[in-house]
């Protein structure tokens, strides 16, 4: 079996534009925290990750309306993991070279990000692993 899904259900259809729609958020809510897409954070490594994100997530978005689920899963669970654990790491022990933010739980954009981070967690990796079932059966 192929990774396109032109015989799978309706609801897979809606759990492909959530997963893309949430993509996108994540992409969104990092431009906005870094200041613009242009704008690339301090420290230059935490900028640069920032950008990888951005990308990272059109990009599944893009995968997971095209019909190429697999990767699309696999690429939207990373998109989800990659700020989840930055933002536990930040806030918490920090980063080298970066420190502003620890101890800093309840910054409202940060909330939204987990909020969105979350959710994309929990639909893509169960479409993930049913997506790998499929190429075995």
């Amino acid at each position: 079996m192929s990774h396109h899904t032109a015989t799978v259900p309706g609801a897979t259809w809606v759990a492909r534009w959530a997963g893309a729609l949430l993509c996108v958020a994540v992409a969104a809510i990092h431009v906005v925290d870094q200041g613009g897409i242009t704008t690339t954070r301090d420290p230059y490594y935490i900028g640069v990750a920032y950008h990888v994100l951005e990308i990272a997530a059109v990009v599944a978005a893009v995968l997971l309306l095209i019909g190429l689920v697999r990767l699309g899963w696999l690429l939207a669970a990373a998109v989800a993991v990659g700020p989840l654990l930055g933002y536990i790491l930040s806030r918490g022990p920090g980063l080298p070279h970066y420190s502003d933010d620890v101890g800093n739980w309840t910054e409202p954009l940060g909330l939204v990000s987990l909020a969105v981070e979350g959710a994309l967690l929990l639909l893509s990796v169960p479409l993930f692993v049913r997506s790998l079932r499929r190429r075995t059966h």
